[in-house]
């Protein structure tokens, strides 16, 4: 038996606000990414996210490897955009006494 090798394509896809995510998964190319660079296998990547395919958390992890400068670049924007937000909804919604707010609410309402 002879074996041909074929490229079998990369299982992300883009997402309309620019997210990029595991195909067929609502698992985000930051979490597998992350994931890795904390030192997790692609196993305990599994184990975490069961969603996720095996064979496509090797194939993300490679893609990662073979293009880290792009998929870092990607990782600063998205971590930048996620701070705006965190900074907009602490500006919105003041975060500092929450815990005391929403006991002294439970306390009337008893």
């Amino acid at each position: 038996m002879l074996l041909v090798p074929t490229a079998d394509p990369i299982p992300l896809v883009t997402e309309k606000n620019g997210a990029v995510r595991i195909s067929k998964t609502r698992v985000t190319l930051d979490t597998v990414v992350t994931a890795f660079l904390e030192g997790s296998s692609a196993e305990e990547i599994k184990d975490q996210y069961p969603s996720l395919q095996l064979s496509d958390i090797y194939c993300v992890i490679g893609y990662y490897l073979r293009h880290q400068t792009e998929v870092d670049a990607y990782l600063l924007v998205r971590q930048q955009l996620a701070s705006e937000v965190r900074q907009e909804a602490e500006r919105r919604f003041n975060p500092i006494g929450v815990r005391d707010r929403l006991l002294a609410r439970r306390n009337i309402n008893r």
